[in-house]
């Protein structure tokens, strides 16, 4: 450590080891480095509360920075500025004595300057027969030139995050529209489906918003009712093939009963079956299959299956469908079960459907029977994925708050 790089504070102020390590750095900072001072002081800016900043801190570095006589801060240059706290305060719109004190704390601390006190406390700077500043005792700008690009990435950070918080509730507002009016379409039309539940459940997940929510919570809430309109849409889904299947059933019965009475059909009424063809209604069902839910929904209200991925990991539907196979082995859920349920919801809800089974693994006797079950109520148009994700969501919500 080069000692002589180092100087502590004035008076009853501490010193602390970040102190110690914040001057070697600026002290070993890369040769000919330069920024422009107002550009860092923007990043700076936009970064505050990740800095620990106020507005008020912004107005004191603002004022600190006048007093360096350049735009461009460089590393052979002095960095060095000695105004007193009256003219500090002059040009930080008045801030009180206290308060300035208090502020130029805070910018120590974040690590964007660093105090340089001379043996009794003043801030002065002695010059050479030349008129060159030849030594100066007051707060070193260097550390906010060493850290140029990390605040630069901090403050796009920062917008990045403010970006995402602001789509979420933009999403937010658009998913609230779409369930609330598809529950009222579904409840004026008549449409079969407990929609008093279904509309209970919206409410709460409105109820669960925050006044002052944070990117969290929206994301909570989104994710709930996104689960939820995927419900609403696969209940209706299911209604309109009921009904083409009615329909296309009393068109098959007209048929019958107005064809030829010598008609192959009339002869041979078992003939299709035997040779392994399926009634039409089968095949309607069977080729409509579940839709499937986002996968980053399914990662969050499932996590446990993560670790099972390729490489440890779950970056798309395909590692999820490989992890799932890994689980199946390992829960003894026969490929047969597996295989059945991947024809029935489709292999991305198969694979989801054994995620859940994972979350759940320690309320489930038998994991294969528990999957045939889903499987056969899928068959029959009993089963959604939704309710089952939006619990453990819910779940991992509540598990998060009281965390």
């Amino acid at each position: 450590m080069q000692i002589g790089n180092v100087t502590t504070p004035f008076g009853r102020r501490p010193m602390t080891l970040a102190l110690v390590r914040r001057q070697v750095a600026a002290s070993e900072m890369k040769a000919e480095k330069t920024a422009d001072k107002w550009k860092v002081f923007r990043d700076a800016s936009e970064a505050r509360e990740l800095l620990g900043l106020q507005d008020r801190s912004l107005a004191v570095l603002d004022a600190l920075l006048s007093f360096y006589p350049e735009n461009e801060l460089r590393q052979d240059a002095q960095l060095i500025v000695f105004p007193s706290n009256v003219q500090l305060s002059g040009r930080a719109h008045g801030i009180a004595g206290a308060t300035l004190r208090r502020h130029l704390a805070l910018l120590v601390d974040a690590g964007l300057i660093i105090r340089k006190d001379s043996a009794n406390g003043k801030r002065y700077a002695r010059k050479d027969e030349a008129g060159a500043i030849e030594t100066a005792f007051g707060f070193d700008l260097s550390p906010m030139l060493l850290r140029s690009e990390e605040l630069a990435l901090l403050a796009q950070q920062v917008v990045s995050d403010r970006t995402a918080f602001r789509r979420a509730k933009e999403n937010l507002t658009i998913c609230r529209r779409d369930v609330r009016k598809l529950i009222t379409a579904a409840m004026e039309e008549g449409a079969s489906g407990d929609w008093q539940a279904i509309e209970e459940m919206y409410v709460a997940a409105v109820g669960r918003i925050p006044r002052t929510p944070t990117k969290r919570d929206i994301e909570a809430v989104l994710d709930e009712l996104s689960l939820l309109r995927e419900e609403i849409i696969n209940l209706m889904d299911l209604q309109k093939n009921a009904e083409f299947l009615s329909i296309n059933d009393a068109h098959d019965e007209r048929h019958i009963q107005n064809s030829n009475t010598e008609s192959i059909y009339e002869i041979e009424p078992s003939s299709r079956e035997e040779q392994g063809a399926k009634p039409s209604h089968d095949i309607v069902r069977q080729s409509e299959p579940l839709k499937a839910f986002p996968l980053g929904m399914v990662l969050r209200a499932c996590p446990e299956i993560s670790p099972y991925g390729p490489g440890g990991a779950i970056s798309s539907w395909r590692d999820l469908m490989s992890a799932a196979v890994v689980v199946r082995s390992m829960l003894g859920v026969s490929p047969s079960a597996y295989q059945d349920a991947c024809e029935a919801m489709g292999p991305e809800n198969a694979a989801a459907a054994m995620a859940c089974i994972l979350e759940r693994e320690g309320h489930i006797t038998s994991p294969g029977g528990y999957l045939r079950d889903l499987t056969s109520r899928t068959r029959r148009g009993e089963f959604s994925l939704g309710p089952m994700l939006m619990a453990l969501l819910r779940a991992r919500g509540d598990q998060v708050r009281c965390a």
